[in-house]
Parts: structure tokens; sequence; C-alpha cells
């Protein structure tokens, strides 16, 4: 082997160099999980030494986070590292577009660091021809049309850059976000090993992940719950069990088993967790995350682990009883279920913190028929707690709300059903927030992300409650050949109709265009050669579309008794609308109003509560 070089680079060196993947390594393959690990871990780490009023030039008292190793070639084949490079690239990105919008922030310049450009080519760290035009749209627009695209690396780089922009913690938006940029390049901190060649390369890669047994942290609880079994038949049946379920977790993700014994763990025992502030500790939420394997070998009391008996227990009935439900849920949220549809509402928000909250209401010897009703009841709270706040301009991201979920996870953990009705309305209706914030809801770079949820919740309703054979699913499948858009009434045009009689300035009819009264879903192709017609000639078209869009046409009004039944049942105040001037968008601005307070309708908790 020739000569082997390994020392500590930050990422602004390390960055500055341009990276090229074989053939066969190409693939980026991140998920939300592996994202949201990241994200969270490098924004906690800043937190412990950011105070508030700190500046850039603080940077320097800051201590180093440790990334680990990359395995590079002299000519800059990357061996290994290219998910976490790949990564910390669209990380860049955000932050770089996060810059633009906060223009009154001092402004950190990272463009070299996250490309390089000759001849007007933009060459990124990680050098793949395929890459390079997301990677351009993400870093001129923040967006890119992933519709008819063929790569997964692509598709996957897309939908990470968009976990992201949700899950980037708001309090790091402000006055922080220059001190944890120069944090991020200057004390990130990975070992660089280089090699004189591929061959080398591997060797190395294979001798640092292949030499020795390397117990994961699901095998060493395993290990050592099974070594407190006194009874070696009942330890070999626990640990047939073990291996079952483990297997079946990890056809679902990669890394299922882990995920879902930390979920179960904070959702069933944990009682603590670290405050968001410099030198805050940690606590059972954060160990859970990383070592639970010693946490719950330190923690046996509060788990009730005294007795072999205990242990026979803890594996054969709690373990399986659990992963049978994760293993449900997860399930629902892939696959719309009617009688389980607010799973899927939720995993299509990318609300990862609802299994835990769902696992943290159902105790070890509920029936199958309570848990089935503690899996809606929860759900749908989650739901309406997710969509209260949207619709107050109040974020959802993981790390933002990451202790309220853990307050409520303690609050509803174990609780009957009757009690747990109560908890979970009495929560709504304690919020300080209610569904009139939905008066002054509109489109922004905020609501963009769950825009296209809500039409689509809205749209699904009124068709099955007017009998039309409908599937919300279609409606958010952004793979789908032609997915569905939001669709503005108004064209984007100031001289069309009545818009200067209506508006004063063109400025005031663009916010007013952006009304959520003024907004439907259509197909992509329709949604493109309708946007610049004007509304007279396109409610016409509308008639063909969803029910939500056809009631602007005075068709959807006759010969239509389902939906007219519909209308008399539940009083809303749909109208057609020959021209749709601003008094109309105000009205369809209401009638949403109310249409959303019957979707989220804090008594649909008591109805789940009853049902059989």
């Amino acid at each position: 082997m020739s000569q082997i070089t390994a020392h500590a680079v930050n990422l602004r060196t390390l960055l500055n160099d341009r990276y090229t993947v074989q053939y066969y390594q190409r693939e980026y393959n991140w998920g939300t999980k592996q994202i949201e690990e990241l994200v969270e871990d490098l924004t906690n780490e800043f937190i412990e030494f950011y105070k508030e009023g700190d500046r850039q030039i603080d940077v320097k008292k800051y201590g180093n986070y440790f990334l680990g190793p990359i395995i590079i070639t002299n000519d800059n084949a990357i061996i290994d590292g290219q998910q976490r490079l790949s990564s910390l690239t669209l990380l860049l990105i955000y932050l770089n577009n996060l810059q633009k919008q906060q223009t009154n922030l001092p402004r950190v310049n990272i463009d070299n660091y996250i490309y390089s450009e000759m001849y007007g080519q933009k060459t990124f760290c990680i050098n793949v021809p395929e890459r390079e035009e997301c990677l351009t749209s993400l870093f001129e627009t923040g967006d890119y049309d992933i519709t008819n695209e063929q790569s997964e690396s692509v598709r996957n780089l897309y939908n990470r850059y968009k976990d992201i922009e949700r899950i980037f913690p708001d309090e790091l938006k402000g006055s922080p976000l220059p001190v944890f940029i120069e944090w991020l390049i200057d004390n990130v901190i990975l070992v660089q090993i280089r090699t004189d060649s591929e061959q080398d390369a591997h060797k190395v890669f294979v001798t640092m992940n292949d030499r020795g047994l390397r117990l994961t942290p699901t095998e060493m609880l395993k290990g050592y719950l099974l070594s407190m079994i006194d009874d070696n038949t009942i330890r070999n049946k626990a640990n047939d069990l073990w291996k079952s379920k483990v297997v079946q977790l990890k056809e679902i993700e990669k890394d299922g088993d882990g995920d879902f014994i930390k979920t179960w763990l904070r959702a069933q025992y944990a009682q603590t967790i670290r405050e968001r502030k410099k030198d805050s500790e940690n606590k059972d939420f954060e160990n859970i995350g990383t070592t639970f394997h010693k946490w719950v070998q330190e923690n046996r009391d509060v788990i009730g682990l005294n007795y072999s008996k205990d242990f026979e227990d803890f594996i054969l009935n709690k373990f399986r009883m659990y992963s049978d439900i994760y293993i449900r849920l997860k399930n629902y949220s892939r696959t719309f279920n009617k009688d389980y549809e607010y799973v899927f509402y939720n995993a299509d928000r990318g609300f990862t913190l609802q299994y835990q909250i769902i696992l943290s209401a159902i105790k070890n010897d509920d029936t199958h028929d309570i848990i089935d009703k503690k899996i809606k009841m929860v759900s749908c709270f989650i739901d309406q707690f997710i969509s209260i706040r949207v619709f107050n301009f109040k974020t959802v991201d993981y790390s933002s709300i990451l202790y309220t979920v853990f307050n409520i996870t303690k609050m509803i953990r174990n609780k009957d059903i009757s009690e747990l009705s109560e908890i979970l309305k009495r929560y709504i209706n304690d919020m300080n927030l209610t569904l009139d914030g939905i008066d002054g809801f509109y489109l922004n770079q905020f609501t963009k992300r769950y825009m296209l949820h809500i039409l689509a919740r809205m749209t699904y309703y009124i068709e099955e409650q007017s009998g039309i054979n409908s599937n919300f699913a279609d409606y958010v499948n952004r793979q789908q050949r032609n997915p569905y858009d939001i669709e503005h009434i108004w064209a984007d045009d100031y001289t069309q109709g009545n818009h200067q009689n209506d508006f004063s300035t063109e400025e005031e009819f663009k916010q007013f265009r952006n009304m959520f009264g003024g907004l439907l879903i259509l197909p992509k192709d329709k949604n493109r050669s309708l946007q610049d017609m004007e509304y007279s000639k396109k409610v016409i078209k509308y008639d063909s579309e969803n029910l939500l869009a056809r009631t602007l046409n005075e068709n959807c009004y006759s010969n239509n008794p389902l939906f007219l039944r519909f209308m008399s049942r539940t009083q809303l105040p749909f109208k057609p609308y020959k021209q749709f001037d601003k008094q109309a968008l105000l009205e369809r601005q209401s009638l949403y109003k109310e249409i959303c307070k019957r979707i989220w309708d804090v008594n649909k908790i008591d109805l789940l509560a009853r049902c059989k």
C-alpha cells in the first residue's frame, strides 16, 4: 500500500476543492431521517456555544464539532463521505438562500464553498453532471421541477433540500444566522484520509468498516436483555422473536429497528429533555437517541426491569406489541387507509414525531379495539395541532416544537380512552390559536409547503361528502406524471378585469392574489395552460376539473343532486361567480374557513373515541 495521510480539516478548507465520484458510487440516497439527524446535531451543538448578542468574530472562541472521516484519493475521487458532503452542500445552499431573504443581517460569502464557475458553468462540491441542473436551480431559486426527473439521486437531493427548509430551526434564522454559518464552515471538522490510488482507498475503507465485530445499539440492547433471562427455553424464544421483529422493522427502513426502539423508549419511559440553551446537559430524550442500550441498563428501575420475568415480559409482550403497532403506523403513513387517514395526513406533511406521540398513549394491556381507537384519536389530534399552527403562521418544524411534543407525550402517556379524549380536546381548545386565523391566511414562503396539502384536503372532503369517488393521495402525489399544483384564480396581470378599480396599487393586488380564497389545485399541465387566462375563460375550464374548482361555475349547481344535498346539509355558502373580483375572493376566503372548520373539528376526537 502506498503512502496514506490523514489530517483534520474544516469545511472552509474541504469545500474549496471539487470531488469526483465513480459511476458505481454516484447514488445519493440519504433519507429524511439522516438529514434531520444532521441538522439537529449541528444546530444543537452550535446552541451549546452561542449566546445572545454574539457576533461572527466570537466564533473563534467556540468549540469544534467532529463529523467523521472521509476517504479521498490524491486525484480527488471520493471513496467514502459523498453522502455527507452532498448533504452539507444542500445545507449551505439553503443557508445562502436564507441570507438573501435576511437583507438586514451581515452576509457571509459562502458561494465558493458551494460551487466554482468557469465558462458560465457551475461545478459543485461533488461533481456529478446529472446533479448540476437541480443544484443550480436550488442555488438560484430555492426550487426545482422534479416532475419528469428520472434520476433517483436528483429526486433525493431535491427532497432533502425541502426537508432542510422544513426542519431548520426558526431561532437560528435571525441574528444568529451569520454566526452559525461562520461556525459551520470553520468549526465543523472532518478527518480527511488521502491515498495515492483508488485501490488503496478501498482497502482503507474496508479496514475501517469490516475489521472486528461492531455491534449496533439494537444488538447490544438485545444481548443485555437476554442475559437477564434465567430460563434457556424462554431466552431462546425471546431471541427468535427479537430477530423476527428486527427483520420486519428493517424491511420498512434501513435503520428501522433503532428508530423504533428510540421512539418506543421516548414515548413510554423518557421523563426529561434537554433545554435548548447554552451549557444544558443531555437528558433522557437525548441519551435514548444516542445510546439507548446504555440508557436502558442505567434506568432499569424506571422501566421496571428488576427480575427475570420482567425481562421476559419486556421482550415477549411489550417489544412485540409496540413494534407491531409501529410497523402498522409506518404502513398507514405510506399507503392511504381511510380508517387511519390522519396518520397518512401527518406523514404527508413530514411530521415524523407523530409515532412517538401515538405510542405514548397506548398501554401494554390495551385491547386491539382500544389500540385502534387511540391511534385514530391521537393522529386526529396531531392533524388538528399541525393545521391550527400553520393557519396561524406558527412553525411545526422538528427542532422548534420538540419540547412541546415531548410535554404532550408525557401528558397523554398510558391514559385511558375517556381521559385521553378530554386531554386532547382541552389542549386544542387551550392553544390560544384558532381556525379564525384563516381570515388572514395566504400563500407565502412559509405556507407554500403546506398549501397543496390543505387545498387537497378541502377538495377531497367536499368530493367524498358529495358521493364522488375521490382519492386524497392522488392530489398530493408528486411522483405521478402530471401532479397537482396550486392554481391562482387570478392571473398575474393587474390590468385584467376590475383589478385596477379594486386595488390602488399593483403590490396590493399581488398580496390579495395570494389569499387562501383565491387558490385551487389543478393538474400541472392545466395549471400552466390556464395561468395567464382571464377569469371569464378560466371558469369555463374549471367545470371539467375537481369539485372545488367546479363550484366556481354555475353548471355545478344543476343536475348535481348529491353536491346540492351536501350544501343543504352543511349550510356551506357555495356560490358560482361569473366575475371574480375582490369581494368574491373575500367571500371565497370565508367559505374556505367554514370548510376547514368542518375538516378540523375538535369534536371529531370524541366521535373517534365512541366509534366501534
